[in-house]
C-alpha cells in the first residue's frame, strides 16, 4: 500500500523463537486482522495502511533487521507502526531501530515482569531489557513497567530499577486507578505489551499467562491513553499465541486495544513538542531550597513540570508530564517522585 498520507501501519512479525515458554507465538495474526476489520471506525481523521507480516528471517538478527529498517522508513515519515510481534523480545529490534532517528528515547513496558534476565544470556523475550539498558550506544532515557507482580521480580530487580531512576508502577495501583499512567505515556516514545500482562481469564492465547493481571477495560484505557500522548511513535503487542486462543478471545481482544490506541491517536492535541507558551497557564511553587515550574495547559488542562538541566543535554527531557496532584503536592512542600528522578537524571 501507498505510504503517502498514512499516519499508522499495521505490521506482523512472524518470529517466536526467543519467547520463553511460548511456542507458537507469532504464528498468526490474521485472526486478529479478521476481528480487527469487524469494527466500526470511530469518527476518525488518520488513514491506516496494513503492511502485512514479516517474515521469520533465517535467524532472529535478520528478522529484527528487516523490522528496524521498516519503523526507521515509517517513524520519518511520522507513521505509527503498530507491531504485532511474536516474542517480546522484538522490543530490543523496535528499539534500535531509534538509533538512525538519533535521539535518546523513553521506552515504557506493560508487563509482569521487568524482563532483565541476565545481561550475558543470549537475548529473549524474558532477558531483552538487560540489553537495551546496557548496550551501547546507550539511548534509553527512561524505562517505565506498568504492571509489575511484585512475587515475579527479585527485590535486587526492583532496588536496581529505582537505583537508575527508572519507573515502575505495580498492578494493584494501576488497577485502582488507571489515570496514574497518562502522564507517563505523555512522555514516551515506544510501548512494549506483553499480553501475559492480561489476567489468564481475559486473554488466554499465552503459555505464560497467569491468574491476575490487567482486566479487559483496563488495557483498553491504557492502549488509548498511548494513542491520545502525542509523543508515542510506535506501539507493539507481543506474546500472542493463537493455538491457545480460546474462541478466539484474545485475538478479538488485541483487535479492540489496536482500535483504541486509534481512537486515542485521533484526539492527540499536538501539545509535543511543547507549543507557544501563550497557550499555558504559568505557576512557579517554591519547594525547600528550590522552585519549580509548572504549566497547565488551556487546551486540555493538562499538566507539566520543568526540571533544572545545569548544562542543558537532553533538552526533550527536561519538561514532563505531571497531574494535577503533583501541583498539590509541591504547593505542600512535597517534590514529585518524577521530578526527582529526571533531575538526578539530568543532572
Amino acid at each position: 500500500p501507498e505510504l503517502e498520507g498514512a499516519h499508522l501501519a499495521i505490521i506482523g512479525v512472524k518470529d517466536g523463537r526467543r519467547a520463553i515458554d511460548n511456542a507458537g507465538t507469532g504464528d498468526n495474526f490474521d485472526v486478529i486482522r479478521k476481528y480487527f476489520y469487524q469494527l466500526y471506525p470511530g469518527n476518525w481523521f488518520s488513514k491506516i495502511i496494513d503492511l502485512g507480516d514479516i517474515s521469520k528471517g533465517e535467524t532472529e538478527e535478520d528478522t529484527y533487521y528487516a523490522l528496524q529498517e521498516l519503523i526507521v522508513t515509517l517513524v520519518k515519515k511520522n507513521i505509527v507502526p503498530i507491531i504485532l510481534g511474536g516474542g517480546q523480545d522484538i522490543t530490543y529490534a523496535n528499539y534500535r531501530a531509534y538509533d538512525k532517528l538519533e535521539q535518546t528515547v523513553n521506552l515504557t513496558v506493560v508487563d509482569t515482569k521487568f524482563d532483565l534476565g541476565d545481561m550475558d544470556e543470549e537475548i529473549s523475550s524474558q532477558s531483552f531489557l538487560s540489553k537495551i539498558v546496557m548496550e551501547k550506544p546507550n539511548n534509553l532515557f527512561n524505562y517505565c513497567n506498568i504492571g509489575y507482580q511484585t512475587y515475579f521480580n527479585s527485590q535486587e530487580e526492583i532496588d536496581l530499577l529505582e537505583k537508575m531512576y527508572f519507573d515502575a508502577y505495580r498492578l494493584g495501583e494501576v488497577s485502582s486507578d488507571v489515570k496514574l499512567v497518562e502522564p507517563v505515556f505523555r512522555d514516551t516514545d515506544i510501548v512494549s505489551i506483553d499480553i501475559g500482562s492480561i489476567r489468564r481469564a481475559e486473554a488466554p492465547a499465552n503459555n505464560n499467562a497467569v491468574p491476575n493481571g490487567f482486566y479487559g477495560e483496563a488495557i483498553c484505557a491504557i492502549a488509548r491513553y498511548a494513542g491520545i500522548s502525542d509523543r508515542v511513535s510506535s506501539l507493539g503487542i507481543y506474546e500472542y499465541n493463537h493455538k491457545l486462543d480460546e474462541k478466539d478471545q484474545t485475538a478479538q481482544l488485541i483487535a479492540q486495544m489496536i482500535w483504541y490506541f486509534i481512537e486515542g491517536y485521533n484526539f492527540r492535541i499536538h501539545e509535543y513538542p511543547f507549543g507557544s507558551k501563550t497557550d499555558y497557564k504559568k505557576y512557579i511553587v517554591p519547594v525547600d531550597s528550590t522552585v519549580i515550574n509548572f504549566y497547565k495547559s488551556n487546551k486540555s488542562d493538562r499538566w507539566w513540570m520543568e526540571v533544572e538541566n545545569a548544562d542543558n543535554k537532553n533538552p526533550r527531557h527536561t519538561l514532563i508530564p505531571c497531574t494535577y496532584q503533583d501541583y498539590l503536592r509541591a504547593g505542600n512542600q512535597v517534590i514529585p517522585e518524577r521530578w526527582w528522578k529526571t533531575f538526578r537524571k539530568l543532572n
